[in-house]
């Protein structure tokens, strides 16, 4: 057993008891539940806040975005506090910013509070998200056990993607859009509780605290974030907002790339950063992400302008589709006992891309069960792979550099999410019909899983063989 986790004071649950581990995966998941929700939920609610506020479209937009804007830029900064002062005390401290802040929404006067309030969730998500996993590797050193966790993990968040239309849809129908966020309130409530009762803190690592590369990698990837969320409504490169963007970010990651290489602490590690299965494993984890959010985007669209459903229809056809995911990542942590995580990635990588060549053969005038199908075998085929990746990316990170490697992972993630939907959003435009649109994203989809899929096949054979019980 992890030292932090050794003992337990008189009256607490035991470690390594079922229950200890069930309070332990709630304490860790409803976290990212949370931000799961705020992603996919808020979208439901659009309509209602601008009937209220009479908001223009743009502020519609910034009201999605500043939370994606924040999240995405401060992601490595929430690593390096956990660093700092500890993944549990960031974790706590995440999840009190962004109740603070869901409240802060819920109460707004006018969209520009909404949209502050929008980004202080951002911060809030930035800090808990990377700890969230640190502490779930820390909680379960075993690497068999991790990855079963990670499974049972991903399942909750799956339940939580999967659901986030559908809930939407009927809360702001019997409740109003406000109690969307008052939804996190009780939520992140019993997160802190949980996690400040069950998980012990892990030790602090008194590193050096570099505020200029932190400062210029968030220039970086807000340059990016900006550019990716708005390029689209400001037409790209014809904006000299968008052109403005694109040279902040340059120039940002070019200084930070040079400051990192004469840093004697840097940002990321060095032994992250000449660690080949650790890029390999995130370059995964960032196409993964891009075919998820991107079919996301595409298909709940679809379903809406091109059949005609409702928003809260959409949502109920969605349930299938994503719920595939709490049921796979579930059973994917338990084949790990068995297979490889490497095995497992190419089995899962290549069942994705099968799914999305199914669907792009079917094409979108198939009933809807047929298309269901097609796009649940995709599914199946991220859920399976998820766990064993992110168990193998934490394998990667180890111990000491645990926080900065889950936030390496969710930053990369969180931009292939993005240029996923910008890309779509492009494709979109410039496809008229919804028959080939959906056929180019699909195609998009395979490659993206092809792709992963070789990653993981030449790329981690050549660093290492490949170990049973969980290890990639």
């Amino acid at each position: 057993m992890d030292a932090a986790h050794a003992s337990q004071p008189e009256g607490m649950i035991p470690d390594g008891s079922r229950l200890w581990k069930v309070g332990v995966i709630f304490a860790v998941a409803l976290g990212f539940v949370m931000a799961m929700l705020d992603v996919t939920v808020v979208n439901v609610a659009l309509g209602d806040i601008q009937r209220e506020f009479t908001s223009p479209l743009s502020t519609l937009v910034w009201i999605i975005d500043a939370y994606t804007l924040t999240f995405a830029s401060l992601l490595l900064l929430g690593g390096s506090l956990a660093d700092r002062i500890g993944a549990k005390r960031t974790y706590i401290s995440g999840l009190m910013i962004f109740v603070l802040a869901s409240a802060v929404c819920g109460l707004a006067t006018s969209a520009s509070i909404l949209v502050v309030a929008r980004l202080l969730q951002g911060v809030g998500a930035a800090f808990f998200l990377p700890s969230s996993l640190t502490l779930l590797t820390q909680s379960f050193p075993d690497p068999v056990t991790r990855t079963r966790m990670i499974g049972v993990y991903g399942a909750f968040v799956g339940a939580a993607a999967g659901s986030g239309p559908f809930v939407g849809g009927l809360v702001v129908h019997e409740l109003g859009w406000r109690s969307i966020f008052y939804l996190n309130l009780p939520i992140g409530a019993l997160g802190v509780i949980l996690t400040a009762i069950l998980l012990r803190p892990s030790k602090p690592k008194p590193r050096p605290f570099d505020v200029a590369s932190h400062l210029l990698l968030m220039g970086a990837l807000s340059g990016v974030s900006f550019t990716l969320i708005e390029g689209h409504s400001l037409g790209w490169f014809a904006s000299r907002t968008i052109v403005f963007s694109v040279l902040v970010a340059l120039a940002s990651i070019t200084l930070f790339a040079v400051r990192e290489r004469l840093a004697s602490h840097p940002v990321i590690p060095h032994a992250l950063l000449h660690n080949r299965r650790f890029w390999t494993f995130n370059a995964t984890g960032t196409l993964m992400s891009a075919v998820l959010f991107g079919e996301i985007f595409v298909v709940t669209l679809f379903l809406e302008k091109a059949r005609g459903a409702s928003a809260f229809m959409a949502g109920i056809q969605m349930l299938p589709i994503m719920g595939v995911f709490a049921f796979v990542n579930y059973y994917a942590g338990r084949i790990s006992s068995v297979w490889s995580n490497r095995r497992i990635m190419i089995v899962g990588y290549g069942t994705a891309a099968l799914g999305a060549a199914s669907t792009i053969l079917v094409g979108g005038a198939a009933p809807y069960w047929l298309l269901a199908l097609t796009l649940g075998i995709c599914n199946l085929g991220l859920g399976f792979s998820g766990p064993a990746m992110m168990s193998s990316v934490m394998h990667e990170a180890g111990r000491d550099h645990a926080n900065i490697g889950s936030a390496t992972l969710s930053a990369n993630r969180q931009i292939g999410a993005l240029c996923s939907v910008a890309l779509m959003g492009l494709l979109l435009d410039v496809i008229p019909d919804w028959e080939s649109s959906l056929r180019a994203a699909f195609t998009v989809f395979a490659f993206c899983m092809v792709t992963a899929a070789v990653l993981v096949r030449q790329g981690v054979t050549a660093a290492r063989p490949a170990m049973l019980g969980g290890e990639p």
